[in-house]
């Protein structure tokens, strides 16, 4: 399947660079209902659920992943996107190639330049897949407290903040809170889960009082969900796996559901991948521990959705092929005219759709 069908154009000031407040003030796009197109807002949301429903969330909880290192007189950006153990670290790096292996980087923050920093790495390997392999220079705890005292949330690369700086006040919106569900739990995702960012308390609260259940599972969403695709053909692509957790409590939650005839509504293509690697062509999920690098395009048959909850995505990225293999392209063709011609606020800080799934088994 050629990429170039994914893409569309989309006018730069529509890319949200903050939130909205409170978070469930943002627009949602209603496509629950076949050959319909309806604005609402996330506020809206618990009245377009039915009692027994079920709601699949994904409670990961985003680390500080972004550091700024300094090795000479050169100055590196890098993200983490995939533990090798418990001190290395495959990353993305901005300016990789002024790093040789064998190499040592210092980091820095806005208070600690990188002469005075105790927090350093040495660069392991350098592949031209896989980007930068780091291992710190200290300990597994010291890790922790140096990520949370140096690290920035993995805003994505359209999302613009200033690199720290001494000298002025270089962050202005506080992404170490608004980068984060209300409903974080499982600290490991340098991503955020972005269509749970609209829940709020009071949000939660009304779907409760509905008879609607919430049930979590843990996808530690990777890096590499913003990695452009550069094949021209999906089938050339390769997906960066990622790990996730399904109980065997969730999952039975998931299945007595189906099993009752209520709908299963999945919050994020995060929560999507993961139920869909776990499922099976009855649509029964199993318990799931381990790696997914499930990769989803038009044509698949879906085992265990009846709804997504999901924002906006890019164009030619796996994520916009995601959705249109969920209520087709054309259809999503069509959706997403309509939001950029209503000015719908598109990424990760933007806002919301809910889509009902046509292509199932």
């Amino acid at each position: 399947m050629k990429v170039d069908m994914f893409d569309y154009n989309l006018p730069r000031e529509l890319i949200a660079s903050q939130p909205v407040t409170p978070r469930h003030a943002s627009r949602l796009l209603d496509l629950s209902v076949e050959e319909q197109i309806t604005d609402r807002h996330f506020s809206d949301l618990p009245d377009l659920l039915n009692e027994g429903d079920v709601l699949v969330c994904n409670d990961t909880k985003v680390i500080p992943a972004r550091l700024y290192a300094q090795r000479g007189e050169a100055l590196v950006e890098i993200t983490l996107y995939h533990p090798v153990d418990g001190l290395s670290w495959w990353s993305f790096v901005k300016n990789s190639k002024r790093l040789r292996e064998g190499d040592i980087i210092s980091f820095y923050n806005e208070k600690t330049t990188a002469a005075q920093s105790p927090f350093s790495a040495t660069v392991i390997e350098k592949s031209s897949e896989d980007g930068v392999l780091l291992r710190f220079n200290c300990n597994g705890e010291e890790l922790n407290q140096y990520l949370q005292e140096f690290g920035f949330m993995p805003l994505p690369p359209y999302i613009k903040r200033d690199r720290p700086s001494g000298d002025k006040l270089w962050q202005k919106f506080d992404d170490k809170e608004n980068y984060q569900t209300v409903y974080a739990a499982h600290e490991g995702a340098v991503a955020a889960p972005t269509a749970g960012l609209h829940f709020t308390a009071d949000i939660l609260q009304k779907i409760k009082a509905k008879g609607i259940k919430q049930v979590f599972l843990t996808l530690h969403v990777g890096a590499g969900t913003f990695l452009p695709v550069k094949s021209e053909d999906t089938k050339d692509h390769k997906m960066h796996a990622e790990y996730g957790i399904i109980t065997p409590e969730a999952a039975e939650a998931i299945n007595q559901a189906r099993q009752s005839g209520k709908r299963i509504i999945a919050v994020g293509t995060t929560s999507l991948r993961l139920l869909e690697t776990a499922a099976d062509d009855k649509g029964i999920v199993h318990p799931f521990v381990g790696e997914t690098d499930i990769f989803i395009t038009p044509g698949y048959k879906f085992k265990a959705l009846d709804l997504l909850i999901t924002n906006f995505h890019l164009p030619k990225s796996t994520l916009f092929m995601l959705v249109s293999a969920v209520a087709g392209l054309e259809r999503m063709q069509k959706a997403y005219a309509h939001a950029i011609e209503q000015k719908y606020r598109f990424y990760s800080y933007g806002d919301s759709s809910i889509i009902k799934c046509v292509n199932k088994i």
